[in-house]
């Protein structure tokens, strides 16, 4: 009998995925996540990027995590493989194809942006298992869609940031205005809201589809933050990738809070930003794409959808930053058990 969502999270936790560092930003295309673990396997696992790659301490860096820690505990043979800005359709294709050619048992996307790809290459490769982050594929047995209720975790952020706001204005930075993207901007204007709905919130998108370059641009993450902070924000949360980094950057040269994304980026900033992020609305992907790995070992994978939400244990708000969040944990819990219970109810779309 497969576990529970809750039960798997736990069992990962205690097993140490969740405590994992974040990597450094990889140099080569294909690079080797390593084994020698505690045990032996032959599953092949590979593992492609989404746009801004490994070491954008965010998104990516999280599916490395639950990539590195099956290689160490699982010993599984592991690759990942890095997408290129702007790529076509037909690069991610060939990527996955690639993977399943050269023996890959498990292939996983990193992204949405793959979700045509994946369709069509796991029609392709019946006997290779399939999964895709952040998008919902049904009707193949060899795919498992992994999706996080990215708005739950995004309503206790803009609850921190209407409790923390000392001017009554924050501001939400997303990526690129897709619909996924758009599951964070509303859950976090519907937190801010609920706190006081009298509090203004600026929000901006880096890019339009079908530029995706919202998602790897410090630069512009930098500017749309600081131009936030010019028209009063003083607590700003984005859905952006590696273009947060540039967030963050602004924030310790402003002097305002800053809201990290589906990793803790408290845990992978520098000394010197630290004192700035205020808390991080994560998504438990490492675990997820762990769970996921650990099952193929056991001949357990099935194809379907997994959603993971605050129910689950697959989405949540940090509290590293103790001086900072301590004093609101109180209250941002009881929003959290409330959205449990079914008495908050989070939108998905603004």
């Amino acid at each position: 009998m497969k576990r529970s969502n809750a039960a798997k999270f736990a069992a990962a936790a205690a097993a140490g995925v969740l405590a994992l560092t974040a990597c450094d930003n990889a140099t080569d295309t294909v690079d080797d996540a390593g084994n020698g673990g505690e045990q032996t396997s032959d599953v092949r696992v590979g593992l492609a990027y989404d746009v801004g790659g490994r070491g954008d301490r965010s998104f990516n860096d999280s599916a490395y995590r639950g990539l590195t820690q099956a290689a160490e505990s699982l010993g599984v043979e592991t690759r990942d493989f890095e997408p290129a800005d702007g790529e076509p359709e037909s690069a991610k294709e060939e990527r996955l194809a690639t993977m399943a050619e050269e023996g890959f048992d498990v292939v996983i996307a990193v992204g949405f942006a793959y979700a045509e790809s994946v369709q069509a290459v796991a029609e392709e490769y019946p006997d290779v298992h399939f999964a895709i982050v952040d998008s919902e594929i049904d009707g193949l047995h060899n795919v498992t869609s992994l999706v996080f209720a990215e708005e739950q975790a995004s309503f206790l952020a803009g609850a921190a940031a209407a409790l923390s706001t000392e001017e009554d204005h924050v501001g939400f930075i997303g990526g690129v205005e897709t619909p996924l993207i758009q599951k964070f901007e509303a859950g976090f204007v519907a937190g801010v809201e609920h706190v006081n709905e009298d509090i203004d919130v600026e929000i901006d998108y880096i890019s339009q589809p079908p530029d995706f370059s919202g998602f790897s641009d410090p630069a512009a993450g930098r500017e749309t933050a600081q131009a936030q902070y010019d028209r009063g924000a003083d607590v700003i949360y984005h859905a952006a990738g590696a273009s947060g980094n540039g967030v963050l950057q602004s924030a310790v040269e402003n002097d305002f809070l800053f809201i990290g994304v589906d990793s803790d980026q408290y845990a992978n900033a520098e000394d010197d930003q630290k004192p700035y992020v205020l808390t991080s609305a994560i998504k438990q992907v490492d675990v997820a794409v762990y769970e996921l790995i650990q099952d193929a070992v056991e001949g357990d994978v099935e194809g379907g959808i997994q959603r993971f939400d605050l129910a689950s244990g697959g989405v949540d708000y940090t509290q590293s930053n103790e001086e900072l969040i301590a004093p609101l944990v109180e209250e941002l819990d009881g929003y959290k058990q409330q959205i449990i219970d079914g008495e908050i109810e989070v939108p998905t779309a603004p």
